[in-house]
């Protein structure tokens, strides 16, 4: 009989360092040669405990693949390139970026992903919150690196996702401080005496995001059945690099070194100084000669729910054509200098309204309507999904006209009014408790006396 192992069989021995080592079959590599994994520990009994680990992940086909196991930092790069970027939209792959350049990487990313444990994740959340990160900028940072590391179990690069053994930081609902009826009047009131009026009539009484507004386009405005189809949202995205060397392209650019205390260089910087540049940076791609995908852009919706029709407001044709009279003469004075963008919005030679201005007049507006400060969100998805609830229009309407995906959704953008909670009250308590006579305290009080009892009696004799 051969003493030759059956294939599969793992193997333990002593080895001349001293040390315990174990080998185990795995499979097939890539190249057609033998997977061999290697364990070795100081004790037989904790060196084929490691065995028996490795076997049941191969006979669970649950085996990590065979190779060096990237570092979070390695496996963060090769998803946002490789993987997100087949089906991210350019803002929200953006945000992933930079959430992984200032949070992820700095934190976790030398760990290897098979080292990385719940402890380190736990540990970057609090130094985030502690740095005075919002919660709900943690559990953004917390959801990207979770993704990014189920694609790495899905495919066999490492044997567990950590990131599902962590609680995130819990996040409150952000309340909402819509206009009330006087307010939207008074915002309106202060937008009339500006060139911009319509657009923010637009923004106010349709419930509109700022990019459909400002991505409204002509051929997409039907004047006659009083109907406006969202296809396209204006917005602003960072441009990318054309060329063949990012990191060469923007040497003049980079900043390896933090700024001094009190530097004058960034003090109109809203932000602060701009953090230093990691090494090998491929920023600064506005400055590249053959820059591309960045700037105002028109995109698309991101859900096919968004591209439903609206109904425009009847009141608001009339003002419509004239505007698109107005255009068509600003046009025609310009001549060459105008742009052709087809946009409802323009600024005079055509080129749609910057989203960034458009929110700087949104607070001018504010502070000309005598109005507290709040999010431009507020003054038009929230402020229309309100003010159609206290018109009386029942929930699913105000969903198909808010265009939301779930009722549920929609009832978080309308906010109930305390005036209509008391009334409602009111009228629950006349229905239940109707009001009684006007007496004296006097005749309640003598009516029912033995005195009184006794003089009826007598009358009735």
């Amino acid at each position: 009989m051969s003493p030759r192992n059956p294939n599969m069989t793992s193997s333990v021995y002593l080895g001349s360092d001293g040390w315990w080592h174990g080998r185990v079959t795995m499979g097939v590599k890539d190249d057609g040669s033998p997977d061999r994994r290697h364990r070795r520990a100081r004790t037989e009994k904790e060196v084929r405990r490691k065995v028996r680990e490795l076997e049941r992940l191969r006979d669970g086909g649950r085996a990590p693949k065979a190779g060096r196991v990237p570092t979070v930092e390695q496996w963060m790069e090769t998803y946002l390139t490789t993987i997100a970027s087949l089906k991210l939209r350019p803002r929200s792959l953006d945000d992933y970026w930079s959430k992984t350049r200032n949070d992820i990487v700095p934190g976790v990313g030398r760990h290897r992903l098979d080292k990385l444990a719940p402890e380190h994740l736990e540990k970057m959340y609090a130094a985030m919150l502690a740095e005075g990160h919002a919660p709900s900028h943690v559990l953004k940072v917390h959801r990207i690196l979770s993704r990014a590391l189920k694609i790495a179990h899905r495919r066999r690069i490492i044997v567990e996702n950590v990131a599902t053994l962590v609680d995130p930081p819990t996040v409150e609902e952000t309340e909402a401080h819509p206009f009330t009826t006087e307010e939207a009047k008074a915002f309106l009131e202060a937008a009339a005496k500006r060139p911009t009026f319509l657009r923010w009539c637009v923004g106010v009484g349709m419930g509109l995001r700022q990019g459909e507004t400002l991505g409204w386009r002509w051929p997409y405005v039907d004047l006659e059945n009083e109907l406006f189809h969202p296809q396209w949202q204006l917005q602003r995205l960072n441009w990318r690099h054309g060329c063949e060397d990012p990191h060469a392209c923007g040497a003049r650019l980079h900043r390896f070194e933090s700024c001094p205390e009190n530097c004058t260089r960034h003090k109109s910087y809203k932000r602060g100084c701009p953090k230093p540049c990691p090494k090998g940076c491929t920023r600064h791609a506005s400055t590249c000669p053959q820059r591309e995908e960045g700037g105002l852009v028109f995109t698309r919706p991101k859900t096919k729910k968004s591209t439903n029709p609206v109904p425009i407001p009847p009141p608001f044709i009339p003002y419509l054509r004239e505007h698109k009279e107005r255009q068509n003469a600003m046009r025609a004075a310009a001549g060459e200098l105008w742009q052709e963008h087809d946009a409802v919005f323009t600024r005079p030679d055509g080129r749609p309204l910057d989203p960034r201005a458009d929110w700087e007049e949104f607070k001018e507006l504010l502070a000309e309507a005598g109005i507290d400060d709040r999010r431009l969100y507020d003054g038009s998805r929230h402020t229309a999904g309100t003010i159609l609830n206290e018109l009386g229009v029942d929930m699913p309407t105000i969903m198909e006209i808010l265009r939301h995906t779930q009722i549920t959704q929609t009832r978080r953008y309308v906010k109930g009014r305390s005036h209509l909670s008391k009334d409602a009250m009111r009228r629950m308590g006349d229905a239940f408790m109707p009001r009684s006579e006007t007496r004296t305290e006097t005749t309640t009080e003598t009516r029912n006396t033995r005195a009184a009892r006794a003089r009826r009696r007598r009358r009735i004799r």
